[in-house]
């Protein structure tokens, strides 16, 4: 089934009159089923990138524009098909969606198409045919995710984790919230967030030892249906991640020139050597073996 929007943010009318399934993103008006929940900017408690003033802190309203338009500026998605050949995913170093968009858009006055929660809800904030402010030399060709996890941390540095994760009475790490943070903003009702491995990983990133949380069962399972149905519907997104000579993952930045001509999936720390997300905990290879075979699934069907 595939329904279209009218104009930029959507037909008010056809949003109350069109079936959703509530699990579509927006190319270039056009629904896209992925099989993960999706809210749109539209949406009852979504986020909206389009919005010129503040979501959160309306007392110190801005009137700026947080995205742009891509170079060639495609209106269709056969145009944007030959735009786009790159998913840049970050760590959104804020914890929950909710507070993730309150410091993208109103603070720092960023874009990012995607954001994923811990519930494993995917929040879409602008038609995937725009620029979003995500990642600098990437931004004219990629599409972004910002997945909710706190972050990475220097191994032995301040103890950021233990303000985020504690343990059950079953030994089990649960995500929890600091003090100052009074909303979580996750849309699944009691929702209790757990790191889908129970001790956090250390790994190198950017030639820093570093320690990390994974993310959540559901987080992985949303990111693979929307890896998914992106490369499907972009061609030149390879399903793969950077690899060096002996086929493993690249744990720095790109070189400028390797950078150019990719093709595919990767970290923000791949873009910027300043950058370290999506960190050493996260699963490139569930990433794309999952995603991997949802697309042949697709394709039998």
């Amino acid at each position: 089934m595939l329904m279209i929007l009218c104009g930029l943010t959507g037909c008010a009318e056809s949003r109350q009159t069109q079936e959703r399934l509530r699990d579509e993103i927006v190319i270039c008006g056009h629904l896209i089923h992925t099989g993960a929940p999706v809210v749109l900017w539209f949406d009852d408690k979504g986020y909206d990138a389009y919005r010129a003033e503040n979501r959160f802190n309306t007392k110190q309203p801005k009137t700026t524009k947080r995205y742009g338009q891509r170079p060639t500026q495609p209106q269709d998605v056969m145009a944007l098909r030959k735009v786009v050949d790159q998913f840049v995913i970050h760590y959104d170093a804020a914890g929950t969606s909710r507070q993730c968009f309150k410091v993208l858009h109103d603070i720092r006055g960023l874009s990012v198409h995607f954001m994923l929660d811990v519930d494993g809800t995917i929040y879409q904030t602008l038609d995937l045919k725009e620029r979003a402010w995500h990642a600098t030399i990437a931004n004219d060709r990629s599409i972004g995710i910002e997945i909710a996890n706190i972050g990475a941390q220097r191994y032995g540095g301040p103890p950021l984790l233990k303000s985020w994760y504690r343990r059950d009475v079953d030994g089990r790490t649960v995500m929890t919230l600091p003090g100052w943070m009074k909303q979580s903003g996750v849309r699944t009702p009691g929702f209790v967030a757990r790191p889908i491995r129970n001790e956090p990983v250390t790994g190198i990133i950017q030639s820093a030892k570093l320690i990390q949380y994974d993310l959540t069962e559901q987080q992985y399972d949303s990111l693979v249906k929307l890896t998914a149905a992106l490369c499907r519907q972009f061609p030149l997104i390879k399903c793969d991640y950077p690899r060096d000579a002996q086929r493993s993952l690249v744990r720095g930045k790109l070189d400028e020139k390797v950078f150019n001509r990719y093709q595919g999936i990767l970290g923000h720390y791949h873009v910027q050597k300043n950058k370290i997300d999506p960190g050493p905990a996260f699963q490139w290879d569930r990433l794309i073996s999952g995603a991997r075979n949802r697309m042949r699934k697709v394709a039998i069907r």
